[in-house]
């Protein structure tokens, strides 16, 4: 693969820039990644829209930490509770060193503790992927100043869109928002009303993909929303593109 390659792709262009600012894209890969945006203006511009459609995610990703109750777990399991005399059974070292036995069972106990090790943090690590939403769709909404509004993101498995206000809209007691989808058809579907600050939850349409819903948009409509669910009575104030990630 080269720069001239990836300049005739666009579908690639977008796939390794995801990647790049996601972090995922490593090694060598990355490197080389690096060097082509170096002389790629165009490739750098694609790496600037995704920094701009994922950035403002981190600011609300919480920490994930481990309770102390599994680590509390894992030292039991291996036996690595301390003592009172923590060199207590090293004392007779040299006679140790010549046991076979015990180098054999030293090797047996190494290998029980990795293997126990890799198993309760592959189960800790599926619960939380089992707990945590899977994000495979975000977008970015701005205002006709190019100022970041809100954050939307999609669980298709879940079915599940989530939107999270990144600069508070007063809203005046007879109005709401409303959020659209916009179709590849130009057609336009009602999602929802979305508050104008904090995050809400909104049900996710199964044909809701890039391809089909390029575009989202919201719009300011009378108190509860258009009557209308396929097409808005008022003005748009923040749209963003709708991406798979």
């Amino acid at each position: 693969m080269n720069l001239h390659q990836i300049k005739n792709n666009p579908a690639l262009q977008e796939k390794l820039a995801s990647e790049y600012v996601l972090g995922t894209l490593r090694g060598g890969a990355r490197r080389r990644f690096e060097a082509w945006l170096k002389q790629d203006e165009a490739l750098r511009q694609v790496v600037g829209k995704w920094e701009a459609y994922l950035v403002p995610m981190a600011e609300f990703a919480p920490a994930v930490t481990a309770p102390a109750a599994v680590w509390t777990a894992l030292e039991k399991r291996l036996n690595l509770s301390t003592t009172k005399d923590p060199f207590a059974y090293w004392r007779n070292w040299g006679k140790l060193r010549e046991d076979l036995a015990f180098w054999r069972g030293l090797g047996m106990f190494s290998t029980t503790a990795a293997v126990v090790l890799v198993s309760v943090l592959l189960s800790k690590q599926a619960d939380q992927q089992q707990a945590t939403p899977q994000t495979n769709y975000v977008a970015t909404l701005s205002d006709d100043k190019a100022q970041a509004i809100a954050v939307i993101t999609g669980d298709s498995k879940r079915g599940q869109l989530q939107i999270r206000m990144v600069t508070a809209q007063n809203i005046a007691a007879d109005k709401s928002l409303e959020l659209w989808a916009v179709g590849k058809d130009g057609k336009v579907k009602s999602l929802g009303l979305v508050a104008g600050k904090g995050i809400i939850t909104l049900p996710m349409p199964k044909d809701m993909t890039a391809d089909s819903v390029p575009l989202l948009a919201v719009t300011l409509e009378p108190k509860g929303g258009s009557g209308n669910p396929e097409k808005p009575s008022g003005p748009i104030i923040f749209k963003g593109n709708w991406v798979q990630i």
